[in-house]
């Protein structure tokens, strides 16, 4: 009997992207998956219903059934409280959990005796590349980004020469070379801009070169565990400090990427950082949905501050969501390879590297240790 994936649409304000795209529901039904998708599930996205009845899905109206019969629950963001109220116990749930940010969904998830997957919880292994949302979205997130500080910038970003005269280059910083900012480096070379970017680990520094812009470094390694930056130290701060303020103040456009995970993000641009920028200088804060970069972002706005237009944009993937739909697809097919036998059964254990990582919640018990601990911190 074929396994039963359930894709319901995203109930979350501004959620534009599908869990599944037809495509990869094509694939996934000669391996042993039947897949139900609720109406206009993937409509905001670009992906109408007809599409998916043509790759082999079913089109299921009622959501007793969408959620009660489905043995895997695919989504975006975590479900809400009323949604996983319609959870038969022992389903599946695969979403970005954020669980730090949504305790009170971990709980009703806890409740339901369902089996919780965090996507952002997997680790960061060459097997698991091709499962890896986090960085496939951060791509997405830092293209909108410098798209984003362009469009806002009152200036050219390429060098142009008129008979009006030459037109200087606008400068660009990119402050965080992760995925996000390696991203928005190449879409502001391919725009025409003279890039700088900083990043504490000395390892970037190589991968912004490659992609032509000037590396800003300091004599600090602040490389961490599964590619992201550990915290600097006090000393460490300062220098680098003196170093991202000149920066700042001769730049034109910025964009910030620095996130640690489950923590709020370092803050890199300071108050008198933004009163040393440029008049008509442009600031998008790719960090504001976990505080911010920018000591002045306020998240979800755009606001003017001592003439810097300071962008501090929420969930940027959604707004380019057939393609970020269809890479987070892609994703979740690799996963989805994981939960199902040789037979064609689903698992019964998370005995594998990526399974016990990105375990959120089983049998009643909350499985990630510093989701547990904030649990019953806050009880």
């Amino acid at each position: 009997m074929p396994i039963r994936i359930s894709v319901p649409k995203e109930t979350t304000p501004g959620e534009r992207r599908v869990a599944l795209v037809p495509d990869v529901v094509k694939k996934l039904i000669p391996s042993g998956w039947e897949v139900l998708v609720e109406p206009g599930a993937g409509e905001a996205a670009g992906f109408p219903d007809a599409d998916y009845v043509a790759a082999g899905a079913r089109i299921e109206a009622d959501p007793a059934k969408l959620w009660g019969s489905a043995a895997v629950i695919l989504k975006i963001a975590i479900p809400s409280v009323e949604e996983t109220a319609r959870l038969p116990a022992g389903a599946i749930v695969v979403a970005l959990m954020n669980a730090s940010r949504n305790l009170d969904q971990v709980r009703a998830l806890q409740a339901r005796s369902v089996t919780a997957f965090a996507l952002e919880l997997i680790p960061r292994i060459t097997r698991a590349q091709s499962m890896d949302v986090l960085s496939s979205q951060a791509t997405v997130g830092g293209y909108k980004a410098m798209l984003i500080g362009a469009d806002q910038v009152p200036k050219f970003l390429p060098m142009l020469t008129t008979a009006a005269g030459t037109i200087r280059p606008a400068k660009v910083l990119i402050l965080g070379a992760g995925v996000a900012g390696l991203m928005a480096i190449a879409t502001a070379r391919r725009l025409g801009a003279v890039v700088e970017a900083y990043d504490v680990r000395r390892a970037a520094g190589e991968q912004v070169r490659s992609l032509g812009a000037k590396f800003l470094e300091l004599a600090i390694n602040a490389e961490g565990q599964g590619g992201y930056a550990r915290e600097l130290t006090p000393e460490e701060k300062v220098q680098e400090k003196v170093m991202v303020a000149k920066a700042v103040a001769d730049a034109d456009v910025i964009v910030t990427t620095a996130a640690i995970p489950g923590r709020r993000a370092p803050i890199l641009v300071t108050r008198e950082m933004v009163e040393g920028m440029r008049p008509g200088a442009v600031l998008v804060d790719l960090a504001a949905e976990s505080g911010g970069n920018c000591e002045l972002t306020r998240p979800g706005e755009t606001v003017s501050v001592h003439g810097v237009t300071l962008v501090g944009p929420l969930n940027l993937p959604s707004q380019l969501a057939y393609h970020a739909s269809q890479m987070f697809a892609k994703n979740l097919q690799s996963f989805l390879s994981l939960l199902i036998t040789p037979e064609g059964a689903l698992v019964t254990d998370a005995a594998d590297e990526i399974l016990a990582q990105s375990l959120l919640v089983s049998g009643g018990q909350v499985r990630h240790a510093p989701t547990r601990q904030l649990l019953e911190g806050g009880a």
